[in-house]
């Protein structure tokens, strides 16, 4: 299956990618980033209902200089501690800061999301190949599209959705840079389980992975 899903992330389609059942237990809408349309925006709030977040390649992160959240907070009381998050025992989540582009006008809109997220893409794609970036003269801070930084080891490091979507990405060998957004069940108040979620893949004709299936294949590649 894994297969399957690299060549449909390589086509710009959905992926959905379990985590662990030890962890979050969570099934995401995966897509690359610069492949999204408005239309992708849409599916991923109607049917995932969760937070729409683009995760970004660590190297690509600390080329634009983005920090962790928790950095920012570290100074007050609300920065994340020790066991606050009861699914990751890593030191802080890898949420990061919030972004509209500079061309969009709220920047909450389908259209202006997706513009966001696709120049996130471009901008990852030039800073990783050497060609420098134009991060702040492009984004602008806050806004409606939450970053995630993927911990420099990925799976060695963080078993995240954020570190799961960016194997992917590399493994398909497309721009680091994924745009997910968790499934919830409107009925229960919970998220969306791992079986309601695969059932929907095979009805709407996208691919299922689990986490145990990337970091399976994650392994096998760095070690071939």
């Amino acid at each position: 299956m894994i297969e399957k899903g690299l060549e449909a992330f390589k086509r710009g389609e959905f992926v959905l990618l379990f985590d662990f059942d030890d962890r979050e237990g969570e099934t995401d809408f995966a897509i690359r980033s610069d492949a999204v349309r408005p239309e992708h925006i849409v599916r991923m709030r109607k049917d995932g209902g969760g937070l729409i977040c683009t995760a970004l390649h660590p190297q690509a992160a600390k080329n634009f200089g983005l920090p962790f959240a928790s950095e920012i907070l570290q100074p007050t009381n609300l920065a994340e501690q020790e066991g606050d998050i009861p699914y990751d025992r890593s030191n802080h989540s890898s949420f990061s800061l919030w972004v509209n582009h500079r061309d969009t006008f709220t920047g909450i809109t389908d259209n202006d999301r997706a513009l966001t997220v696709t120049r996130l893409a471009e901008q990852v794609k030039k800073t990783l190949n050497g060609g420098g970036d134009t991060f702040a003269a492009e984004f602008r801070t806050p806004g409606h599209m939450a970053l995630l930084r993927a911990a420099d080891n990925l799976l060695d490091q963080r078993r995240g959705q954020t570190e799961l979507s960016i194997a992917l990405a590399e493994m398909a060998g497309v721009t680091p840079a994924v745009t997910i957004c968790e499934m919830l069940d409107e009925k229960t108040g919970k998220a969306l389980t791992k079986e309601d979620a695969r059932k929907y893949g095979d009805e709407h004709g996208f691919v299922f992975l689990e986490g145990s299936e990337v970091k399976k294949a994650w392994y096998a590649r760095k070690s071939a």
